[in-house]
């Protein structure tokens, strides 16, 4: 069926191409005709094609490489076929390094909708690979991390995905759910992702090789890491936190992390831990609960000009250790408030671990969404995300909204963190395709710069904005599609937290 490429007027035959479990590699690769693997479908597809894949168990035993790229207009897609769920089953593969589920070296991939289990080492490795969008996946039961991020890859999107059960013998000490770890680059964006019963832990951004770097995560869980699938201790060598902003094997490696809207609760370790982080890290409206060592702990010194900022954040049934360098507003832990069991609706985790909604996105459950009449409810300070009432409530439930990115938010274009030092996000969502761009004026209506200015398709996106070359100040950002204004709002740059 012709389809129209975003970005362009000309009708394009695209043929998608079809992989089944039942089918043949000497086939055409039609829906009637399928592939039988992916490999075979990934030897043809050209940029702005796509690749269905039908329903099933895949048993594999070799690597499936995307060294293939798209392009910003006209990505590759790898898509479970519409309302089937395949499954890529590496069990069979052995025990080690090599050995990984699907690799991706490529850049501007869309992959939806396909479970990775059993592989050797990670599930998915994206390596080097840039500009990749993976959502509604989910890696289980592998033998290393379920999905990795290294040797420089950039700007990678993952999406209300899931990461679980991951393990690797014998000593259970690297397996995390999702890892921008090593030597990944910047620009790597997690959106309502959950990670459960990682041997190690669910989110760990270690370094080894990279340095300053920068990682964003949002919407996302983290819960009972540390512990193997059964709920037995995965043993000494297993870390066992939530949220690991970083590390390095010498101390010295900066890892700028972002958290907004993030929970973690019942981790053998830590909820949110620097692990000697020397970077920035900024924690907008998170939640622990329950972590058995700390809910927070951030006590190590940073590099000159990093910055430690906690706003609208809370915590119940543990510690919070933060250096007294950190900039702190409106957290439960502070007076005026004494946050207590009956500030939420529940404090049982039941259903942190059932079914998405049909669009992908997390489930809805009670548990730490505020009860009425806590007085954590409009009892914080504005940081640029969405609320409901007259000001922003503690912690990652935003009473009122169905959720964070609900689309009845008040606030059609959000901007993070404020104030900026060298980088912000702009996220928004677009109704058509066309140009964007993203100006920055002064309080005198003068424009300073354009910070973006590339095409978009309709959907919702973030933008990396680059803040290092602009001068201390108060400014107006203008963000504007096809001439038309989507959005508009204050930021404040400077080179320390105000």
């Amino acid at each position: 069926m012709p389809v129209i490429l975003a970005g362009t007027s000309a009708f394009v035959c695209a043929q998608p191409y079809y992989v089944a479990a039942t089918g043949s590699d000497s086939n055409s690769g039609t829906l009637t005709a399928p592939f039988k693997t992916i490999t075979k479908a990934v030897s043809v597809v050209k940029a702005g094609e796509t690749i269905y894949v039908r329903g099933g168990t895949y048993n594999l035993t070799a690597t499936i490489t995307l060294g293939k790229s798209g392009t910003e207009d006209s990505r590759i897609s790898l898509l479970a076929y519409p309302s089937e769920r395949p499954v890529l089953d590496f069990s069979a593969q052995t025990l080690g390094s090599s050995n990984r589920g699907m690799v991706v070296t490529g850049n501007w991939w869309h992959i939806r909708g396909i479970d990775i289990t059993g592989a050797g080492d990670n599930g998915m490795l994206i390596s080097g690979g840039s500009n990749n969008l993976i959502e509604q996946c989910n890696f289980y039961r592998n033998r290393d991390s379920g999905l990795q991020i290294d040797n420089g890859a950039s700007d990678n999107q993952v999406r209300n995905s899931d990461s679980y059960f991951n393990a690797d013998p014998p000593d259970y000490g690297d397996a995390d759910g999702f890892a921008p770890k090593l030597t990944a680059g910047s620009g790597n964006h997690f959106y309502g992702c959950r990670a459960w019963r990682n041997s190690d832990d669910g989110l760990d951004g270690y370094l080894r090789g990279a340095n300053d770097i920068s990682t964003t995560v949002e919407s996302c869980w983290a819960f009972e890491n540390g512990y193997l699938e059964d709920g037995t201790d995965a043993g000494a060598s297993a870390n066992g936190n939530g949220f690991k902003m970083g590390g390095s094997d010498d101390k010295t490696l900066a890892h700028n992390f972002t958290l907004i809207n993030c929970l973690a609760f019942g981790n053998k370790a830590k909820g949110f831990d620097q692990n000697s982080n020397r970077g920035s890290m900024t924690l907008y409206n998170c939640t622990g609960h329950g972590n058995l060592v700390a809910n927070y702990r951030i006590k190590t010194e940073l590099d000159a000009g990093k910055t430690l900022i906690l706003r609208n954040c809370a915590e119940l049934g543990g510690t919070v250790e933060l250096a007294a360098f950190a900039v702190q507003e409106k957290n439960s832990w502070l007076p005026p408030f004494a946050t207590t069991a009956a500030d939420f609706r529940s404090t049982d985790p039941a259903g942190a671990t059932g079914p998405r909604k049909s669009d992908g996105s997390l489930p809805h459950i009670e548990y730490m969404h505020l009860a009425a009449g806590s007085d954590l409810i409009d009892a914080g300070v504005d940081t640029g995300l969405p609320f409901a009432g007259t000001a922003p409530d503690l912690g990652c439930f935003e009473t009122g909204l169905s959720s964070v990115a609900s689309a009845g938010a008040p606030r059609t274009v959000l901007f993070y963190p404020n104030p900026v030092t060298e980088t912000g996000f702009l996220r928004f969502t677009a109704s058509t395709a066309g140009r964007c761009e993203v100006r920055l004026y002064d309080v005198t209506g003068t424009l300073v710069a354009t910070l973006a200015d590339q095409q978009v398709e309709p959907g919702e996106h973030t933008l990396r904005l680059d803040f290092s070359s602009i001068r201390e100040g108060i400014f107006i950002y203008d963000i504007i599609i096809n001439s038309e204004r989507l959005g508009v709002g204050r930021l404040a740059r400077t080179y320390k937290p105000l």
